[in-house]
């Protein structure tokens, strides 16, 4: 899912762009930033409402005594159902306006939190607030890096994208065979390729920015789907990463 609009805008050479002194750029970065944070926020909550409220619990979660049993009929939709947004919103919103495109942003969010409370059931909360703090650092540190790096990443990033083609098959395959060995690999290979996707889409919304020439509209949808592409390498650097290091009640 965090190949989502990827896109929205033409890479435009380095040289075109002086980022250290760009105030419009900056403001337009922080304000992707901030949706992203907001968004996580949103997300944590969510989560531990369907987590802990026993009556939400209940819509969307089997439980056995306490811990975490499978997905009740609704809970697997709610799971999916960011999936199908964004298939929508690739395919039914040809023109995108910015309020389509928050809309978009905030529904995948909202989903993707409450689908999460199946974090706080499998995991002990002190591995999820560590591997979240591990995550964050992770993710400004990279971001950083897209940000201020020279090099063109575009070639990088396309071989991430298929990359993460790949990462997804074997995850179906492994469904079935349901190897430990193998999905030690697709974890450490996830945490490479969302690794390297949170510098690459930062660098591409940097040069967006500098593509749409001040048009405050493309813009407005720019931050949105920019906000989204690193919302999920987040969520998804997260989850591979707990996969990793958590510890399961």
């Amino acid at each position: 899912m965090s190949d989502l609009n990827r896109g929205y805008a033409r890479p435009i050479p380095m040289d075109r762009a002086d980022m250290s002194v760009d105030a419009g750029l900056r403001t337009f970065m922080l304000g992707v930033y901030n949706k992203v944070a907001l968004g996580l926020l949103l997300s944590a909550a969510l989560a531990y409402l369907t987590s802990s409220f026993a009556p939400v619990q209940e819509l969307l979660f089997r439980t056995v005594d306490g811990r975490f049993a499978g997905m009740t009929i609704l809970g697997m939709i709610v799971s999916f159902a960011p999936l199908a947004v964004i298939l929508f919103s690739g395919f039914a919103i040809r023109n995108p306006t910015e309020k389509s495109a928050g809309i978009t942003y905030w529904t995948i969010v909202s989903l993707m939190g409450a689908s999460l409370g199946v974090v706080m059931l499998v995991y002990t909360g002190a591995s999820v607030v560590s591997t979240f703090l591990v995550t964050a650092t992770a993710f400004g540190a990279l971001s950083l890096i897209g940000y201020t790096t020279k090099k063109d990443l575009t070639a990088f990033g396309s071989f991430l994208i298929i990359g993460l083609v790949g990462l997804i098959l074997a995850s179906v395959v492994n469904m079935f065979l349901k190897s430990s060995a193998m999905a030690f690999i697709v974890n450490i290979i996830g945490v490479l390729i969302f690794a390297g996707l949170i510098a690459y889409d930062t660098q591409r919304l940097k040069m967006s920015y500098y593509d749409l020439g001040g048009d405050k509209t493309a813009m407005g949808v720019a931050t949105n789907f920019g906000a989204l592409s690193l919302y999920l390498n987040f969520i998804n650097l997260f989850q591979f990463l707990l996969s990793i290091l958590g510890t399961r009640r």
